[in-house]
């Protein structure tokens, strides 16, 4: 079992940045591929970015490539999502996760982190 809790959300201005962090207990995050999503209200819970164990492959949803980048420190048994150029349609929870049971894009991991609210101002 692993206990992954999100850090680093907050409120920022349109072409700001934020840099979430997903750090974990329990158990170590380094043979797991992980991932984040987000959820807007009224909105399914979406795939942003992922990252393998390894860190050597990345994956990232059309909608942040160029503008967030995933990345894994296996030994401080953290992920981050640094997010630049934010938009206000950047506004969500975001959630980290880990060990996919399916396609990276698809919301069914394992475990899953509480969330962070991050909100872009317009």
């Amino acid at each position: 079992q692993v206990q992954v809790v999100e850090s680093g959300g907050g409120v920022v201005q349109a072409g700001g940045s934020l840099r979430l962090s997903c750090a974990a207990s329990g158990r170590s995050l380094s043979s797991y591929d992980m991932g984040w999503f987000r959820q807007s209200p009224g909105k399914e819970r979406e795939f942003v970015a992922g990252i393998s164990w390894s860190g050597g492959s990345t994956f990232y949803a059309d909608s942040v490539k160029g503008r967030f980048t995933i990345s894994r420190d296996n030994a401080k048994n953290t992920v981050y999502l640094q997010m630049n150029s934010l938009k206000p349609e950047d506004t969500a929870v975001y959630y980290c996760a880990a060990d996919p049971t399916g396609q990276w894009y698809s919301p069914k991991y394992r475990y899953w982190g509480q969330g962070t609210q991050v909100t872009v101002s317009s």
